[in-house]
């Protein structure tokens, strides 16, 4: 980013742009959802205030604590919340930050060149939806407080002491009023978020303490994030189980056409294309113009080298640009003052002058190291070329999906038991595991609106296998056609289109074992990736059947872990039967119904991407060879063995 002229931070700085009295009325407008995610951007809102301290080159540490109440407190050494009167409002600043939605330095360039908010919602939102919020100011050699319930200030702005030091400390308690479903904090999810911000802006300490929990030495759980070299360590990161093909990551940093970009690039031995792009700190799944300018640069450089090299000579059929990103992780970052995003959740970048500052970047930086380095060079051409091959072998295996897809109702799997309703959105098909399990499936299911499609045994593990061996596969080719999509377009092979999606819902149904567990995460690595639009679309869940039926006489209960029998165990007090099942096809059509299929009290788990790199790295840990990190990342999560990733 250029050196410019460091503004003092002041009461001017601030602009009140709305009122922020429908926030607690409609707080999905604001925040997503009153959810878990919503619960946890929360979290992020303030956090982003913190970075934008430290991109404005104010700030270097910031500290989030979850507290033993589920309270979050957030802790920076950057200048402090404004707290001069401020000339428009009639009061402090801090408080016109903490209660007006919009108000914040992120309007005014002086402060702030760019920022991680998105809509500039910001901490107000944060404390119109907290039953209880602290405000903190180190400033001016004083130390500043305001606290309010509900967004409301409980007392002006008062001094309470001096200090030496500068930042902010906000501490905030959801409102339960609003978090009717959950407002327990989870570390994890935090920590991935963190972690990955620190690896965005290097430099930067975070550090993370959990209040509630202790380890074996009975201290609190904590985890610091500090990168040095930002986004080639996050690119370690990601491939720590893939095995690379060239020497080290690819990157540079720099500015172009007055935009900062920073790319890290690796390739490796798997099939799969994997990038990642931010826009200020925020994770653009979604894609847009930054994207773009990566894929031209990278493949405008990479074929003229290719070109110039005669490798390609004896190919008889043209590279695409998909060739060029076979077993590449990538990630994109940039920062610009005035995003405009566009795309389904606001994710996709629009500025069309991003386009050719990433593109033109990102191919200086490849031209520089194929020059340096040739083996690596020719080494990344013979994997193109490999690609290029087993891509003509795809397209044909594709071809042969199309084929076999449906497009008038004719041309279904023989092993699916349709449904008879037509309208796709009241339609659900469960992918169930053995024709043992089908059946039980096929006889308790309502059949007006609820397909069944046995899979036989496992399915292909598609993390490491060429794209022609997925389309070949026949569980596959079968789960394409009984969904009804098609695949494949001229800038992505494995596009999706959704438009003939037959089934709005999507049920994995496998048995609650360790081989249950397998099916469906290979699976759920499918769908990661080549039908990752579908679980973006919301229409991809698991089903969880019971582990435990309990009688006694006349009366029965299930239980679906250990605890939950044990209750109902001691609940029932002597003269119990417990049954544990080993697999669906132990259940009869009816306990099946009852418990995993029955909408009325069944339990399913929409399967959501919250973070696609750590969804990326997890995936890839779980499926690829190598055996530590998988036993470390099973034997952590065995409790939950959940893979929502």
């Amino acid at each position: 980013m250029s050196e410019e002229v460091k503004k003092d931070y002041s009461a001017d700085s601030i602009q009140a742009l709305e009122g922020m009295e429908h926030v607690r009325m409609r707080p999905s407008m604001y925040i997503g959802d009153v959810g878990v995610r919503g619960l946890h951007h929360l979290v992020y809102e303030v956090v982003d205030n913190s970075i934008d301290e430290a991109m404005a080159g104010y700030c270097d540490a910031i500290d989030v604590v979850i507290n033993e109440d589920n309270s979050i407190s957030v802790k920076d050494n950057g200048r402090g919340i404004p707290i001069d009167l401020h000339k428009k409002e009639g009061v402090s600043a801090l408080e016109v930050v903490m209660t007006k939605i919009g108000a914040g330095g992120k309007f005014d360039k002086d402060s702030y060149k760019v920022s991680g908010g998105l809509h500039g919602v910001g901490v107000s939102c944060v404390n119109a939806l907290s039953m209880h919020l602290h405000a903190k100011v180190f400033k001016k050699g004083q130390v500043w407080e305001q606290e309010y319930e509900k967004g409301k200030p409980l007392y002006p702005v008062k001094s309470t002491g001096d200090t030496d030091d500068n930042g902010t400390v906000v501490t905030f308690k959801p409102d339960p009023e609003i978090f009717k479903e959950v407002t327990v904090f989870n570390y994890d999810t935090l920590a991935k978020r963190l972690r990955e911000l620190a690896f965005l802006n290097k430099g930067i300490k975070i550090s993370l303490i959990d209040k509630r929990n202790k380890d074996e030495k009975g201290e609190f759980i904590s985890d610091n994030f500090y990168s040095e070299e930002g986004l080639k360590e996050f690119i370690r990161f990601l491939d720590e189980t893939r095995v690379p093909i060239i020497g080290d990551v690819v990157s540079m940093e720099g500015e172009k056409n007055g935009i900062p970009v920073e790319v890290a690039m690796i390739y490796n031995d798997s099939y799969n294309e994997n990038l990642h792009s931010y826009v200020n700190n925020i994770n653009t799944h979604e894609g847009g113009t930054h994207l773009s300018g990566f894929r031209r640069g990278l493949t405008t450089t990479l074929k003229k080298y290719a070109d110039a090299s005669g490798m390609l000579d004896k190919l008889k059929f043209e590279i695409s640009g998909d060739d060029f990103r076979e077993g590449l992780t990538a990630i994109v970052s940039v920062k610009v003052a005035e995003p405009q995003f566009e795309g389904q959740t606001k994710t996709k970048l629009g500025n069309r002058e991003v386009t050719s500052a990433v593109s033109q970047a990102v191919s200086e930086m490849l031209e520089a190291y194929l020059e340096e380095n040739p083996n690596d060079a020719k080494t990344i051409v013979q994997k193109v070329i490999l690609a290029a091959q087993a891509r003509h072998a795809a397209k044909k295996a594709r071809e042969m999906v199309q084929r076999k897809t449906v497009m008038s109702g004719g041309g279904l799997p023989g092993k699916l038991s349709d449904c008879s309703e037509q309208d796709p959105e009241q339609c659900e098909v469960f992918l169930v595991e053995g024709d043992s399990a089908g059946g039980t499936a096929k006889q308790g299911r309502d059949r007006n609106f609820q397909a069944i499609l046995p899979l036989r045994g496992k399915i292909l593990n598609v993390e490491k296998a060429m794209q022609h061996k997925v389309f070949e596969n026949e569980e596959i080719r079968n789960i394409y056609t009984a969904l009804g999509v098609t695949i494949g377009t001229e800038e992505d092979s494995k596009a999706l289109n959704l438009s003939k999606l037959r089934y709005h819902k999507i049920v994995i149904m496998c048995d609650a074992d360790v081989d249950g567990s397998h099916i469906a995460t290979l699976i759920l690595t499918f769908f990661f990736r080549y039908m990752r639009e579908l679980i973006e679309a919301g229409h991809v869940y698991i089903a969880t059947p019971p582990l435990y039926l309990i009688k006694k006489g006349s009366k029965k209960r299930y239980a679906w872990n250990e605890k939950e029998r044990d209750e109902i165990t001691n609940e029932y007090a002597g003269g119990v039967a417990v049954q544990r099942y080993k697999g669906l096809g132990e259940m009869n059509a009816e306990q099946l119904w009852d418990t995993t299929m029955n909408p009325e009290f069944r339990t399913l788990r929409q399967v959501t991407i919250d973070n696609g790199s750590e969804a990326d790295r997890i995936f890839s840990m779980l499926m690829g060879d190598e055996v530590p990190p998988r036993r470390e990342f099973i034997e952590k999560n065995a409790a939950y063995a959940n893979i929502d990733a």
